[in-house]
C-alpha cells in the first residue's frame, strides 16, 4: 500500500494494518473506522519508526483512552525509576505514555521507551530544547527548535504536544486580561517567554507548514497544546482560552489538508458546571477532532488528592465528548510522582474513562459491571477480586480483615443482604444472631 499517513491512507480508501488492529480492539467495523480517520474524528498515533507499537485509536465511538506522564527533572533524575514507572504503566493498562523529561540529554531514555513500550509514546519537544541544545531559552533559534522536533519524530514518537496556537495576538490577550494563575502550561510558558524575549512570533505558528511536513514524513500525530489552559477554576473559559481554541480550530483544518492527524488539548482546572459547555465548544470550534484533557480538576483546594478532583472532571468531560484523559496523580502541584502515586493516578483515570464509556452507551461498556454485579449476587469473592479494576488492592483489603464466614465480609457479617436475599428467595431459612 502506498500512503504517507494513516489519514492519507484513509482518504484513499485504504485499510492499513493499524486500522485492522484498532477495529478489532474496539469491535468496530473497519470500514467505519477508516471513514472516521479520513474525517479526522479518529486518530491512530503510529509513528513509522515505532516498531514495537500495538496501535490504539483515539476519538469518537472508541473507548476513552488514558495517558500517563513521566520523565526526569533536575531535582529527580533517576532514569531507572522512570523506566520502572513505564513498565508499570503498561501493566496497569494505560494506552499512552508521555515522556516529559526536562533535564539533560534525554534521547537515550526516549529511544528506550520507544523500543520497549507497545503503547503510544508522546513528548513535548519544547521541554527538551534547552537540555538537548545546551543553550539558554532566549538564544535558541527557529531552526534549532525544528531540529529538536525532527529528532523526536525520527526517534519514533507517536504524538507530540506543540503549542502552535499561542501566537502573538493570543499572547496580547493574556497580557490584557489578567489571570489569577497566568499561564500554567510549561511548554506554553516557555514559548511565551521566548516570544517576549525575542520580540518574535511563535515559530511553530509562523512556520506551521514546516512542522506539518515533519509530522507527515513520520506520521506523527500533532497534539495541539493548550498554552492558555486554565490553571485555576477562576481562569476557566476566559478570553485567552477561547481565543487560542479558535486558532487551534484553524490549525486543525490546515493539518488535515496535509493529511496530518490532529488531537486538541484542553483544560485544565474548571468548575463542574462549565465542563459540558467546554466540551461542546471544543468539538464545534475544532471540527470534531479528538479532544485530550488534563483533568479537568474541578476544585483547587485538594493537593494530595488531585487524582480525585481530576477523575471527577475527567468522567464528566469524557461523558460529554472528550476522548483522551491525561492522568493526574496525588503528587500533582507538589512533587514528581513516585510509583505508588502513578498507580493511584492511573486507576483513578481508568475509573473515570470507564464511567464515561458507560454514560456514552459505548457497546460492551456495561458488560464488565454486570459481571461484577453477578459475582456480588453470588457472593463469589474470588471472582469479584478477579474482576476488580485493581485486583491487588481488592485482594489486600479482603485478606487484611478476615470474616467469621468466608461467604461474608467484616462489614455486614451474617446481616449480608446478598447472602440472606439469596437464601430467602431459595426458600431457605436464615440465622443472623
Amino acid at each position: 500500500m502506498n500512503f504517507t499517513t494513516q489519514m492519507n491512507a484513509a482518504k484513499q480508501g485504504l485499510i492499513t494494518k493499524e486500522m485492522q488492529i484498532v477495529a478489532a480492539k474496539e469491535k468496530m467495523e473497519v470500514t467505519r473506522l477508516r471513514e472516521l480517520v479520513a474525517e479526522g474524528k479518529i486518530v491512530i498515533p503510529a509513528n513509522k519508526n515505532h516498531t514495537s507499537l500495538s496501535p490504539e485509536g483515539v476519538g469518537d465511538g472508541l473507548r476513552t483512552k488514558i495517558n500517563v506522564n513521566l520523565g526526569v527533572s533536575k531535582d529527580c533524575c533517576d532514569l531507572a525509576l522512570e523506566l520502572e514507572k513505564a513498565k508499570s504503566a503498561v501493566a496497569l493498562k494505560a494506552e499512552a505514555i508521555m515522556d516529559l523529561s526536562c533535564y539533560g540529554k534525554t534521547q537515550k531514555f526516549r529511544r528506550l521507551l520507544i523500543d520497549t513500550c507497545p503503547v503510544m509514546i508522546g513528548t513535548v519537544p519544547m521541554y527538551d530544547a534547552v537540555g538537548a541544545l545546551d543553550k539558554e531559552l532566549k538564544d535558541i533559534t527557529v531552526d534549532e527548535f525544528f531540529q529538536v522536533v525532527e529528532t523526536h519524530a525520527a526517534d519514533g514518537v507517536d504524538f507530540m504536544t506543540i503549542h502552535c496556537g499561542l501566537n502573538r495576538a493570543t499572547a496580547e490577550k493574556v497580557k490584557r486580561n489578567k489571570r489569577l494563575t497566568n499561564l500554567v502550561s510549561r511548554g506554553g510558558s516557555l514559548l511565551f517567554a521566548w516570544m517576549e524575549l525575542n520580540g518574535q512570533e511563535n515559530p511553530f505558528y509562523e512556520h506551521y507548514d514546516r512542522l506539518l511536513d515533519i509530522c507527515a514524513q513520520y506520521d506523527v500525530t500533532i497534539s495541539l497544546g493548550d498554552a492558555c489552559r486554565p490553571g485555576s477554576i477562576n481562569d476557566s473559559t476566559d478570553a485567552a482560552q477561547i481565543e487560542e481554541l479558535i486558532v487551534l480550530g484553524e490549525l486543525t483544518k490546515r493539518a488535515w489538508a496535509k493529511d496530518v492527524q490532529v488531537m486538541i488539548e484542553g483544560p485544565g482546572h474548571m468548575a463542574l458546571n462549565e465542563i459540558a459547555g467546554n466540551m461542546m465548544l471544543q468539538k464545534r470550534l475544532c471540527h470534531g477532532a479528538p479532544f485530550y484533557v488534563l483533568g479537568p480538576l474541578v476544585t483547587d483546594i485538594a493537593p494530595g488528592y488531585d487524582h480525585i478532583t481530576s477523575a471527577i472532571g475527567g468522567a464528566i468531560a469524557a461523558a460529554n465528548g472528550a476522548n483522551f484523559l491525561c492522568y493526574v496523580t496525588p503528587a500533582e502541584h507538589l512533587k514528581l510522582p513516585d510509583l505508588n502515586d502513578m498507580k493511584e493516578g492511573i486507576i483513578a483515570a481508568r475509573i473515570a474513562a470507564h464511567a464515561a464509556d458507560i454514560a456514552k452507551g459505548l457497546p460492551g461498556a456495561r458488560e464488565w459491571d454486570n459481571k461484577m454485579s453477578a459475582a456480588r449476587a453470588d457472593i463469589d469473592f474470588p471472582k469479584m477480586i478477579e474482576l476488580a479494576i485493581d485486583p491487588d488492592k481488592a485482594r489486600t483489603y479482603r485478606e487484611e480483615s478476615a470474616p467469621e464466614s468466608e461467604d461474608t465480609c467484616t462489614m455486614c457479617g451474617k446481616m449480608c443482604a446478598m447472602k440472606n436475599m439469596k437464601k430467602i428467595l431459595n426458600g431457605e431459612s436464615i440465622c443472623i444472631k
